[in-house]
């Protein structure tokens, strides 16, 4: 495989179906939730400022029919996948920590991190990153599956950062952990690559004798230094990425480039293949292709897909995002109709999603609010001179549309100030909902010279088979809203 990849769905599916054995030189995988604050709830001392991202997780780690099926798959182990010390742990889990989010979590980890072994090659790293709260359930899933397989854990490093507040009642809470685990004896540890510049103070204090030793495979080098630097220790001191950072893209969970670069520059050379199973906002393979490493990347969500795009686009330019190879983002009529009856209740707003950003060219910002989006499903704002702009909603149908659904819409722009409207839908419009959209009327633009529908509707057909797109010049592209969104919002998980 030379061209990098892109995958739109479920990371175990894609592992179990696209990845082969033995294929990965490097993974890493930061898993949703691992900031300190989310798991909280796990416990019954919750905090009351961690009580509004606690509810995050909740909504996602629960014990449903996801979980259930993924228990009875590793106690059943009817294929063979899952090593018998894992199924063990399991059960006995269960004993200790009951059917609730946890157990579903770890259960979620325990099915991914068996395929991640997998496609390791035997030469292959494994970086998991998480936080102390879950770190010694997780601990024991990944010695389970990798050292009865002839694997080595090699080290548990600690991210230690600034930034944020503190508590009033507690020492801060600043650090996060991150395993490390070779499938095999044998790996790839550049640690010449990594090694961290002595300060002036440090180079100073050291005296001019030198001596060097060994003892077994360790060698101990006196007092001369390296003239690279000083051998990395397992806890590092990385700034994390701070509001004011040009690299904040927003995302709340976004990792500081220099983390990543520490971890594929140490256990990767040029030309390997590095994997990120919940790539997010993309900071691991947007450094692996500045690294020259080639790379898959995975997400659940279609926003992280459309931000991953525009920030190799950002970062490199069209050509390389253009090369990238998409997979399971609907090309044709039958693949988003696919998408929008799926069942999964985990998938219920990609849909919307994918409309909205694929007809907006990833301009828009996501509502994310589950419920009670009073008919919303995105918004972009454009350019109505040189310091002005106007606001477009965006409402998406999968089947069912009436002529109803427009003087909704229309009621819509008008508690949303908004000057225009698009309903995108799966179905062919009626002629009455053509007419009522029709009736409201036409936005002038001035800047532009020419009038548009102030509600528009456009059909998921014309998306994916004529390549119709937003035309209007648009004033805040996707990045910047969700940044924006997420410094008025979010709760910084540092």
């Amino acid at each position: 495989m030379k061209k990098n990849l892109l995958y739109y769905g479920d990371n175990l599916d894609i592992l179990r179906r696209k990845v082969a054995s033995d294929t990965v030189d490097l993974c890493y995988i930061d898993p949703p939730f691992n900031s300190k604050r989310q798991y909280f709830q796990i416990y019954n001392n919750i905090g009351r400022e961690d009580r509004a991202q606690a509810q995050a997780f909740t909504d996602t780690w629960v014990w449903d029919d996801h979980a259930v099926a993924g228990f009875d798959a590793i106690l059943s182990n009817a294929e063979g996948r899952f090593q018998p010390q894992l199924v063990q742990l399991v059960k006995g889990l269960e004993s200790v920590l009951g059917r609730g989010s946890l157990l579903a979590y770890l259960i979620s980890m325990s099915l991914r991190v068996t395929e991640i072994q997998r496609v390791l090659k035997l030469t292959g790293t494994f970086y998991l990153h998480c936080d102390p709260t879950s770190s010694h359930y997780l601990k024991l899933v990944l010695d389970a599956v990798f050292l009865r397989q002839g694997g080595e854990y090699r080290n548990e490093i600690i991210w230690c950062y600034r930034g944020g507040g503190v508590p009033r009642s507690d020492f801060a809470r600043k650090h996060d952990i991150i395993f490390r685990y070779t499938k095999g004896k044998e790996c790839v540890f550049n640690v010449d690559a990594v090694r961290i510049p002595y300060s002036e103070d440090v180079l100073a204090s050291l005296p001019s004798r030198y001596d060097k030793s060994y003892r077994k495979n360790k060698v101990y080098e006196g007092y001369r230094p390296n003239a690279l630097g000083k051998h990395p220790e397992d806890w590092w001191e990385i700034q994390p990425i701070m509001p004011s950072s040009g690299e904040r893209l927003g995302y709340p969970t976004q990792k500081p480039e220099a983390l990543m670069e520490r971890i594929i520059r140490a256990s990767s050379n040029e030309g390997d293949l590095v994997l990120d199973a919940y790539c997010g906002c993309g900071t691991t393979v947007a450094v692996a292709q500045r690294l020259k490493r080639r790379w898959i990347g995975m997400d659940i969500t279609y926003q992280s897909i459309a931000l991953i795009l525009k920030r190799l686009t950002d970062t490199f330019d069209e050509t390389v995002a253009g090369a990238v190879v998409l997979d399971g983002v609907p090309q044709d009529m039958e693949s988003a109709e696919a998408l929008a009856h799926k069942k999964d209740d985990r998938l219920r707003k990609e849909f919307e999603k994918w409309a909205v950003l694929t007809f907006t060219n990833n301009r828009a910002i996501i509502n994310q609010k589950k419920g009670g989006d009073a008919g919303i499903d995105g918004t972009a704002f454009f350019k109505t001179g040189k310091a002005d702009n106007a606001k477009i909603i965006f409402q998406v149908k999968s089947g069912g549309v009436k002529r109803g659904d427009i003087a909704t819409l229309r009621g819509d722009m008008s508690r949303e100030n908004a000057e225009m409207a698009y309903l995108i839908t799966l179905e062919e419009p009626t002629a009455p909902m053509v007419k009522e959209a029709k009736a409201t009327g036409q936005y002038k633009h001035s800047e532009m010279g020419r009038s548009y529908d102030r509600i528009g509707i456009v059909t998921v057909k014309e998306i994916v088979e004529r390549g119709d797109r937003l035309e209007i010049p648009m004033n805040l592209e996707v990045l910047a809203a969700a940044q924006r969104a997420a410094d008025s919002e979010q709760i910084d998980f540092l």
